[in-house]
């Protein structure tokens, strides 16, 4: 089949399953964070006229003659919203029309207000406060600089004082897609891998359920700790089928703690790429999303496929996490490989093309008519 053509299967596929997504549960989670998109400065050109640093290279050669004196540089911010890769991720599942059940650290004992739109599409239980990212949005990157104090209070003894275990493990049971993402950020979060696996999870029934993780640019966790998060993920594949979601940078980083062969032009090779991680680890499947597209392999398939790619998006911050709630989408509604790739590259195309996540309606009207890349 052509682009075009898996292109408006995934979304006829999408169309039809319209009706059933309402009472599809997901639960999600389990981050929760402040976002301002900001702009750096280059030249003011009068009181409310800029020109920005266009991209992180400007920036970082600014930074780099600044070295020795001292340099001052202007943020604007362009937007205030809900973020943190769990928030984002599951606003896009809730636009799209599923039942989602959010847990994080949304602001407490009172939600903050960047936080109640959300609130209102989705069951949320917020158990702390919310940290704080500043990203600096450029051309060819964004740069995110996070406050991440209250994630502390993201662990597994607050989660069961302010959720209940007996709520958890219902909402668990329920739910046919699991999403615990940002575990970079997260100190604790392996820690509640493992109490899921040793307390919960043996709990319940097995039945088809899918569970989805984002490591969320884990370079700054030692080697050993991303290493043994890895291992936990083969130990939940026995209770939920595993899908690892990586973007370009973070694919080469697994596979070098893997140790597996880093390729030279890792873009080109990210199909074989993927094949490599989910061998090793033994889970149901691994899927790699650079800015351009978007590649994936399970047991018995792999796929590639072009995204929409656009030069000037109108927002870039939560691009792959709507990459991921779409692509996450399409395995839960039984699309083929490519058919979920698709649904990814369009719910993110949508995304940084109107700065704002589709209903299932929209998406698949955007995937039915999927732009070609822009060069």
């Amino acid at each position: 089949m052509t682009r075009q053509e898996i292109a408006q299967s995934a979304a006829k596929k999408l169309k039809n399953a319209i009706p059933q997504l309402k009472s599809t549960p997901v639960l999600i989670g389990l981050d929760g964070f402040v976002d301002e998109i900001v702009a750096v400065v280059d030249k003011r050109t009068g009181l409310h006229d800029f020109s920005p640093v266009k991209t992180i290279a400007h920036l970082a050669e600014k930074i780099h003659n600044a070295a020795g004196q001292s340099s001052n540089y202007e943020l604007v911010v362009k937007q205030m919203k809900l973020g943190g890769n769990g928030p984002i991720m599951a606003n896009a599942l809730a636009s799209a029309g599923l039942a989602v059940t959010y847990i994080g650290n949304l602001g407490y004992p009172n939600l903050h207000p960047v936080f109640e739109p959300f609130a209102a599409r989705a069951n949320v239980i917020s158990i702390a406060d919310p940290g704080h990212t500043d990203a600096l949005e450029f051309d060819d990157g964004k740069l995110m600089l996070g406050k991440i104090e209250s994630v502390m209070d993201i662990n597994w003894d607050n989660l069961l004082a302010r959720v209940g275990e007996q709520k958890l493990t219902t909402l668990i049971d329920q739910s046919t897609l699991i999403g615990m993402v940002n575990w970079t950020m997260l100190p604790f979060m392996s820690e509640i891998w493992g109490k899921l696996i040793s307390d919960v999870l043996p709990k319940i029934p097995k039945k088809k359920r899918t569970f989805f993780v984002d490591l969320a640019d884990p370079e700054k966790r030692l080697h050993e700790d991303i290493a043994a998060a890895m291992k936990l993920l083969t130990k939940f594949q026995e209770h939920a089928e595993v899908i690892l979601g990586l973007n370009l940078k973070e694919s080469s980083e697994i596979l070098a703690v893997l140790e597996l062969p880093v390729p030279q032009d890792p873009e080109a090779a990210i199909e074989k790429s993927a094949g490599l991680i989910r061998k090793r680890l033994g889970i149901s499947c691994v899927v790699i999303h650079p800015r351009r597209g978007a590649a994936a392999a399970t047991e018995t398939a792999s796929a590639s496929f072009a995204g929409p790619f656009v030069q000037q998006p109108k927002i870039s911050t939560g691009a792959g996490d709507h990459f991921n709630a779409g692509f996450c989408l399409g395995r839960i509604l039984g699309l083929d490989l490519a058919e979920s790739l698709c649904l990814g590259v369009s719910t993110s195309g949508y995304y940084v093309r109107n700065a704002a996540s589709p209903t299932a309606s929209e998406l698949a009207d955007f995937a039915n008519e999927l732009p070609p890349p822009q060069a």
